[in-house]
């Protein structure tokens, strides 16, 4: 008899794995920035003071190209490596959630409005008439942190979570996570800009609190860009996430376009949609239709405990039911997700008989479609169909299930 032997990957298998894991947007913002850094290292160029975020440039010589040049450039190996190896957790999450096009949107978005307030309060604080400090103005900034400290921001928010990990020492409570980082930032390193993180968690409080709705385009939009032609080679690529593949809403789970004009910004009636943009009040009815949505195990924001417990009791199920794949087809397994399950079940098995629609093959279709999107998603073909089969078909649940294993 053979033995059974087990042996773990090589370094270059598990590395390969970790990046396909990866999506495109994130994987090729973490190109960018590494090639980026070795052209500099190989030509011996230094002169930051050039493309970095300097206020007094930008303002007296108008040198808008700095707010884009700044981010993607790095003084450092330590400094972009940092930087990537905390871009990759959080750009992966976040791009699962709103979709590869989208999340590119809401960088540019979130690059512009730091820029936006690093201004102004530079500004204000660098000609106060008490005590001026003019060497705001002449800070020379360069570096993706600022928004990475908004996307911990906004990664925070979605989470649900009500207390983070602080580099595994201690824990704290959410709402001060961002905070707690900036200050130990400007402890540990002295060269770090405080006014650049300052403003990163700024503008990702105000992307939080639906500040910047009036600026998003409908899903539409976004529906557009990767129907075209010139990004067709990108969609094309398993890596690659579709807006539609993610949360519905795709902004905050307290953000909600279902009275939102689908074109956006860029046609119809401007008025109308900007009107239709701004931060409205949800209903609970609402804000729980949104948390189902939600493509994760953390409750939505607003959203009680009660919910959160919910969620992991069906966790908890769901991990049971995997155990158990090879007998996911007796009715013993339906019977043991519950009554109200299996009356579901038969309920449409009878609909489907109404109308005159063999439930069989009206099940396979449904299946295959379900199957593609989740493939378009970025998860695996084989642990799809498993997860599908795990929650009778339930496309919620099965996302749940493939978020989990992957976590």
């Amino acid at each position: 008899m053979r033995p059974n032997i087990v042996t773990e990957a090589g370094l270059q298998t598990r590395l390969g794995q970790w990046w396909d894991g990866i999506p495109l947007l994130t994987s090729a913002v973490v190109v960018v920035c590494g090639i980026i850094y070795l052209v500099c290292l190989l030509v011996g160029y230094d002169s930051f003071f050039e493309i970095c975020f300097l206020p007094s440039a930008i303002l007296s010589h108008f040198q808008v190209y700095r707010i884009y040049t700044s981010i993607f450039f790095h003084g450092s190996l330590l400094h972009v490596l940092f930087n990537m190896l905390a871009l990759v957790p959080l750009g992966s999450e976040l791009e699962r959630i709103m979709g590869s096009v989208r999340l590119l949107y809401m960088i540019i978005l979130l690059a512009t409005t730091n820029a936006i307030f690093h201004l102004l309060i530079a500004l204000l604080v660098g000609h106060n008439p008490f005590h001026p400090f003019l060497y705001l103005m002449n800070e020379c900034a360069i570096g993706f942190s600022g928004i990475l400290f908004s996307m911990i921001v906004i990664e925070t928010s979605l989470s649900g979570e009500p207390r983070r990990s602080v580099f595994g020492l201690f824990h704290v409570p959410a709402q001060w996570y961002p905070w707690i980082l900036l200050i130990l930032f400007q402890l540990l390193a002295s060269n770090v800009s405080l006014l650049g993180h300052l403003c990163g968690i700024l503008s990702g409080f105000a992307y939080t609190y639906g500040i910047f709705n009036f600026l998003i385009p409908g899903a539409s939009f976004y529906s557009a860009i990767e129907a075209s032609s010139w990004l067709s080679s990108c969609v094309r690529r398993p890596k690659f996430i579709l807006c539609t593949g993610g949360n519905s809403t795709g902004y905050i789970p307290t953000y909600t376009t279902q009275n939102t004009a689908s074109s956006g910004l860029f046609s119809g009636n401007t008025w109308r949609n900007l009107s239709s943009w701004m931060p409205q009040r949800e209903s609970s009815a609402q804000s729980a239709e949104d948390s189902h949505r939600f493509p994760g195990t953390g409750r939505a924001l607003g959203s009680n405990q009660s919910q959160m417990v919910s969620v992991d009791n069906s966790d908890s199920n769901l991990q049971a039911r995997l155990l158990d794949n090879g007998n996911l087809d007796r009715p013993s397994d339906l019977a043991a997700t519950g009554a109200r399950r299996q009356s579901d079940g038969r309920r449409q098995a009878a609909d489907n008989t109404s109308v005159g629609v063999p439930p069989s093959h009206q099940g396979s279709v449904a299946t295959d479609v379900e199957i593609q999107k989740l493939v378009a998603m970025g998860f695996e073909k084989t642990q799809v169909e498993v997860a599908l089969a795990a929650a009778d078909g339930d496309l919620n649940v099965a996302v749940e299930i493939l978020m989990s294993q992957q976590g």
